[in-house]
């Protein structure tokens, strides 16, 4: 929903140009110039245009989750006066620890990384067959106290990191003080203590040293003993005088549980604030058989992935995440759900406190997220916009903050000049071996990426290109053998390899993505404009190795065992054909509603309630099947029944058979529409804050009483929408030709 502008070096129009028809030297002179200035506008523009990107903000005061279409893990936010930070995990990549920076909670951009990269051993340089895949850092805990922001975090193996600056933005120090604790939240007491709490399940609290040297000995104590459904990555505040933990449980299934107490070592009572929602996302295909410690030594050919789960919840739902406050009063959760291919997302959601426990969700609806909500109530007014620019043509004199290196970069072994960057060759076996190997997190729905590589300079032994890493990956490339070079597509799951000649010196690589359906296609182009498919539509799994879903990565390197020649990449462009969801409200517009449940049609029955009609039923295709969608405001939407029986109202408490067709629309008229993209949405009862469904097998009529859907979207509450022609025509749903 946001087009970012680049620094793009554009002609400027003459601020004074004047038509002056006395004067015909002039009025052509100046005509010229100006036409010359639209000509060089156009060029310039022309040459590199980002695209639109993802942007939770809808645009009319409501916004969608997840906040983000790309991994954002390990969430953890603070407020500061009126601005908000947000830290996220960043695992073997580099630079790491990213921090985001809102005015709102919806719109964020980058700030800064906390650290360039590990200087700690082989495994973060893929050197004498050791790897960081999987490990790395992970699950800051950002604060702000007396002036100063912390980041505490864990490197694997390294102990905890401590990262302090005065500004936000940087620079950061480092402090490194080798203890041993992970998945920890910091909370500076208000009697000048500082303390942390940790560990799965049993939780321990401990007290730092207020030079982060260590801790107090003796300080350490069990708080919460095991069994009190408590689980990790906890987040730790003190409210009102009382202390509280949030914490993700995975047993049996994702939930957010918090624990109360008026002192911090306890006793605590614990509750579950959050659970069951999966914003209708299936747990994915899942490799089985690779896993955090499995050996990628020897290329692995042999994958065991599963199907997904059909409404089995695991961590596809909202799970590890904490609370903030608004300067208002309002307080707001954020959490993290594993989201198919795209890896971890972010979502926020609404909180309810209700006996002074904050339950994520409505009041009429206690413990379910919404995924399209009113944004919450600041005074700042904020444009859609996405975090990053993720299209780089190369020209700065440094990398875009999208970009991450797999483990370190070998600084000696690459550099941006003359509007290209450039990656020199070194050994690796295959592609997860591959040093300076350069990522960025493929962003859903759907995303196409294409590079410009020029390949004149590669030698014998050397593969280049544009790859999804992933365990299993995928790339396609040029390979040069001898003084012949080839393209090839390699699947490291399906064990497939495709390679045939190529004599050009430029090659055009593309890989589209479609990461709700966990899959990928692969493309190249002699002349940037006509592509051809190799292969076939490939499986994108993810899996527990890396603990990251697919990026999109430029690498190169060498199979014969030494340093080869240059890969000179240019143009990487990021699409999103349907990251634009304007026209996903259909607004002023005649529809149909098809329930995923069981396929039957929203019927208004001359009865006067809403219920349901086949495809093949008389009541098909009449005007009882089609409603008219009436904009109310900020997202909020009537919907009346074009037999003129009335519009849709939620009468009572929502019970079944309790939406109505009533003939004057009221408050129990209003509905605010949930976007499922890709033609699909729930309609959300502003008067009972459930959703209107009905049960698939029962034959029932609708009630607006359901919580929420399952991950399958098949229990009723999920519609697919159609526009209607004046002449009762279906008008197929407009879904971008992706592949």
């Amino acid at each position: 929903m946001v087009s970012e502008v680049m620094n793009i070096k554009r002609p400027k129009i003459p601020a004074t140009f004047v038509i002056r028809l006395n004067n015909t030297y002039t009025f052509m002179k100046n005509l010229i110039t100006f036409c010359l200035c639209l000509l060089a506008y156009a060029a310039s523009a022309q040459e590199f245009t980002p695209p639109v990107s993802w942007s939770a903000d809808n645009g009319n005061g409501t916004y969608t989750n997840p906040l983000f279409y790309d991994e954002f893990s390990d969430p953890d936010i603070i407020r500061v006066g009126d601005d908000f930070y947000l830290a996220g995990t960043t695992m073997h990549c580099t630079p790491g620890i990213v921090i985001l920076h809102s005015k709102d909670l919806v719109n964020w951009k980058f700030m800064s990384y906390c650290m360039d990269r590990f200087d700690m051993g082989d495994e973060f340089n893929l050197e004498n067959e050791k790897e960081a895949y999987g490990q790395g850092i992970w699950a800051p805990c950002i604060r702000y106290h007396n002036g100063k922001f912390y980041v505490f975090s864990n490197i694997n193996g390294h102990g905890l990191q401590v990262f302090i600056a005065e500004n936000p933005a940087g620079p950061w120090k480092h402090i490194n003080t080798g203890v041993k604790i992970y998945d920890l939240s910091v909370l500076f007491d208000d009697d000048g203590k500082i303390y942390a709490v940790y560990q799965y399940n049993e939780v321990h609290l401990i007290e730092m040293k207020p030079d982060f040297s260590g801790f107090v000995e003796g300080s350490e104590k069990v708080i919460i003993p095991a069994g009190n459904a408590m689980g990790e990555g906890h987040h730790f505040y003190k409210i009102n005088g009382k202390y509280y933990i949030i914490s993700a449980n995975y047993s049996p299934v994702g939930r957010m549980q918090c624990a109360r107490a008026d002192r911090p070592e306890g006793p605590y009572e614990t509750v579950t604030i959050s659970m069951r929602e999966t914003m209708g996302t299936q747990c994915g295909h899942l490799v089985g058989n690779v896993g955090l410690g499995s050996s990628i030594t020897e290329e692995i050919t042999d994958f065991k992935v599963s199907d997904p789960s059909g409404s089995y919840q695991g961590a596809a739902t909202l799970h590890q995440g904490g609370i903030v406050d608004l300067p208002n009063g309002d307080w707001w959760g954020f959490s993290m759900q594993d989201f198919r291919s795209v890896g971890r997302t972010t979502c926020l959601s609404p909180v309810t406190w209700v006996d002074g426990w904050p339950y994520f969700g409505l009041p009429g609806n206690l413990g379910r997220t919404p995924r399209t909500w009113f944004k919450p109530d600041v005074e700042a007014e904020t444009e859609p916009c996405a975090p990053y620019q993720r299209s780089d043509n190369f020209n700065g004199k440094k990398l875009l903050p999208i970009w991450q290196w797999n483990h370190n970069p070998n600084n000696k072994m690459w550099s941006l000049s003359k509007g290209q960057l450039n990656l020199r060759t070194l050994p690796a076996p295959n592609l997860l071996w591959a040093k300076n190997t350069l990522t960025q997190r493929c962003i859903g729905p759907v995303s196409t990426a294409t590079v410009t590589l020029d390949v004149s300079q590669l030698k014998n032994g050397d593969i280049a290109g544009l790859g999804i890493l992933n365990i299993p990956y995928l790339y396609i490339g040029i390979k040069r053998e001898g003084t012949k070079n080839f393209l090839e597509m390699r699947s490291q799951q399906q064990n497939e390899n495709i390679c045939f000649p190529f004599e050009e010196k430029n090659v055009y690589l593309r890989i589209t993505t479609d990461l709700d359906n966990d899959t990928a296609r692969l493309a190249f182009s002699r002349n940037g404009t006509d592509f051809e498919t190799v292969g076939k539509r490939y499986l994108l799994p993810y899996q527990l190795k890396t603990f990251q879903g697919a990026r999109y990565a430029l690498f190169a390197y060498n199979v014969k065992e030494k340093n080869g020649g240059r890969a000179l990449f240019d143009n990487f462009t990021v699409e999103e054909p349907i990251a634009d969801r304007r026209n996903n409200l259909p607004t002023g517009k005649v529809i149909s509603l098809k329930n995923l449940g069981n396929g039957t049609y929203a019927w208004a029955n001359p009865h006067g309630m809403l219920h349901s009609a086949a495809k093949d039923s008389p009541n098909y295709k009449n005007q009882g099947c089609f409603f008219k969608v009436h904009d109310r405001g900020q997202g909020r939407v009537v919907l009346e029944a074009m037999n003129g029986t009335g519009f849709l109202t939620v009468v009572g408490a929502g019970l079944s058979s309790d939406v109505r067709l009533m003939k004057q629309e009221s408050e129990g008229s209003l509905f605010l529409w949930q976007d499922m993209l890709r033609g699909q949405c729930m309609l959300l009862s502003l008067k009972t804050q459930r959703y209107v469904g009905m049960d698939p097998a029962t034959g029932e009529p609708y009630g607006a009483d359901w919580t929420g859907c399952r991950p399958d979207r098949k229990d009723g509450t999920v519609f697919e929408w159609k526009e209607i022609e004046s002449d009762g025509i279906v008008r197929p749903t407009e879904t971008p030709n992706i592949y």
